[in-house]
Order: C-alpha cells, then sequence, then structure tokens
C-alpha cells in the first residue's frame, strides 16, 4: 500500500485534489463515482496505519461522527466498504477559522458573536449526545462563504457510550495548549464546561487577535492557565464592552464551577449580550491575572536586589560619621 496520490481511486472513491496535509493525515477533495457526489476523504499516512493507538483514535473519530446529526457538525459519510484506513465527510467549501485569524484583523462583534452562538449550537446538541469534543481551536472550525460554521475533528473527543478502555489506549494529547481548559492541563478528563472554555478563548482572540494566557513556552503556559486569572480583553482591545468582557470572562474561569454550567447557559448571553451586567469591579480587582515577573526572572532579580540592599548597609556601617550623620540612624532603629 502506498501514499495516496490525486488521481488515485480508493473504493468508490475518486481523488480530485490535495486540500490541506498535517503531521498524521492528508485530506483531499474527492468524488464519489458511484452518485457524483463531492467529498473531503481524510487518509492516514501510511506509517500510521499499522499504529494500534492511531487506529484506536482514528476508528473513535469515525464513529463519533458518523452518528451525529446537525447542521454545524461535519457529517461523517458511511462508504459502501473499506478496503484501507480512512474517513469520508461531506466537502465544506471555505476555508479554517485559523485562516481567517491570519489576516491579522479582529472580526467585528456581531461576526465574532455569530461564530460562537454557531459553535454553541453545535455543541448544545453534542453535549445532549454525551460527547464532549476537547480539541476546539481555530484549525477545526471550518466557515463557508455564507458564514455557517461547521465544527469538525473528534479524534480526542469523549463519548459517555464508548468502552473506557478505549479511552485509555489513546494517545497522551489531550488537547491543543492555547485551547485547553484548566482541568485538562491538570489531567482531568473534562466535561461540558471544558468545551465552553474553549469558545470562550477563541471568541476571546476573534475580538483581540490575543490569547488570554501567552507564552511562547507550552509549560509556562499550562501552568498559568492553572494559577493566574485571564488578562482581561480590555487590555488587547479597549473596545470590548464591559458587557462582552464579563461574558468572556465568565466562560474562561479557571474552576469549572465558576463557568458557565453548560453550552445553553452561554448560548442565553451570546444571543443577549446587551442584558449582561458589568463584572462587578470589586470581583475583578482581586481576581484579575496579576502582573507579576515570571518565576524564571523572578529569582535573580529578587537575589540581585538583596545583595545590593546588602552591600548598601556594609558601604554605610564602614562610612566615616562625618559623612553621613543621619543615615545609619533610620537603620539603627529598625
Amino acid at each position: 500500500m502506498s501514499e495516496p496520490l490525486v488521481g488515485d481511486k480508493i473504493d468508490q472513491y475518486e481523488l480530485l485534489d490535495l486540500l490541506a496535509r498535517s503531521g498524521m493525515a492528508s485530506i483531499f477533495k474527492a468524488k464519489d463515482t458511484s452518485d457524483g457526489q463531492i467529498v473531503a476523504l481524510k487518509i492516514p499516512h501510511i506509517q500510521f496505519e499499522s499504529d494500534v493507538v492511531f487506529f484506536e483514535r482514528f476508528k473513535r473519530e469515525e464513529i463519533i461522527g458518523q452518528k451525529l446529526d446537525h447542521p454545524n457538525i461535519c457529517k461523517v459519510l458511511r462508504p459502501k466498504e473499506k478496503t484501507r484506513m480512512y474517513i469520508a465527510m461531506e466537502y465544506v467549501q471555505g476555508r479554517s477559522l485559523r485562516a481567517m485569524l491570519q489576516e491579522k484583523t479582529p472580526l467585528p462583534l456581531d461576526r465574532a458573536l455569530a461564530i460562537a452562538i454557531q459553535l454553541c449550537e453545535a455543541l448544545v446538541y453534542l453535549h445532549g449526545q454525551g460527547v464532549v469534543h476537547r480539541d476546539l481551536k481555530p484549525e477545526n472550525i471550518l466557515l463557508s462563504p455564507e458564514g455557517n460554521v461547521k465544527l469538525l475533528d473528534f479524534g480526542i473527543a469523549l463519548d459517555a457510550s464508548a468502552r473506557r478502555m478505549t479511552w485509555f489506549g489513546l494517545s497522551n494529547t489531550i488537547g491543543t495548549p492555547d485551547y485547553m481548559a484548566p482541568e485538562q492541563v491538570g489531567g482531568r478528563r473534562g466535561d461540558a464546561r471544558t468545551d465552553v472554555y474553549s469558545v470562550g478563548v477563541m471568541l476571546y482572540e476573534m475580538l483581540t487577535l490575543h490569547l488570554p494566557h501567552e507564552s511562547p513556552n507550552p509549560h509556562v503556559l499550562m501552568r498559568a492557565k492553572t494559577t493566574d486569572e485571564p488578562t482581561p480583553p480590555t487590555i488587547h482591545e479597549p473596545g470590548v464592552s464591559p458587557q462582552i468582557e464579563a461574558i468572556l470572562l465568565k466562560a474562561l474561569e479557571r474552576v469549572p464551577r465558576d463557568r458557565y454550567a453548560n453550552a445553553e447557559a452561554f448560548l442565553v448571553d451570546l444571543r443577549n449580550p446587551s442584558a449582561v451586567p458589568p463584572r462587578d469591579a470589586e470581583i475583578d480587582r482581586t481576581r484579575r491575572r496579576r502582573i507579576r515577573i515570571p518565576s524564571r526572572v523572578a529569582v535573580p532579580v529578587i537575589i540581585v536586589i538583596l545583595l545590593a540592599g546588602l552591600l548598601a548597609l556594609v558601604s554605610a556601617s564602614h562610612r566615616k560619621p562625618g559623612h553621613a550623620p543621619h543615615a545609619a540612624a533610620p537603620t539603627q532603629s529598625r
């Protein structure tokens, strides 16, 4: 078996064009020769086809996808027969949310809210089916020219109906650091509130082109998610209203019980943000992420300050009394 190429035929599908290639799979535009339908085929690279862990994850993605039916979730199709590993999906014209964000221009509020609302509508349905996505990120969100959202990639989704042993057999990768909820960082499986957090991160990014926590070091980033409050969006984009800021900060609460309880509750505020009271000023002051020197820098700085103080004391003790008659008095009084 060889790597698929444009022009090849796999079962009932003819490969027409290469749409994308990742580290683990390629996605082709293809034609179903039985009815002429245009579809997308996700085909793993050949070196992964014999990997048992990868097979479990890939199979899980197909099984979950085939049981879902919602206008904001990419449909997974059922081929007549399969002679190799692949997932057949509906073909969606458009681009990813990531491609849109790479234009380096914050989205207008109404556009960003429309995307977040459609994502939450998909999540209400998804969670009702007992599925938690757990890897929501701009790369997994497709946007049609008409503005319709399509959610895809259920490779690490949590399915309440699946065997728990299948979960333990999967990869250690349980999300993408920038969009992972704090409880995922702590090794918990996550629930509906985990997906709420990820949508909150994406809405924050759409409006500010920044992330609530930012660091080039993934370990520092993940630690910050569990110890620091998110940076208020108005720090990056002063035009964000107090109501939208309140919505974002509630979706991004570190402790799941303080977050929106589910996608339905999040959806209520997204549909009518003007009805959301601004965040309490006192809570805002006490819970905002403190601006502090990173630990890797703070320790050397503290040492320098202490040494400087020690040298100053030593220097003062060696000065002649006539040079600084009042300098030692405060030190002695302490």
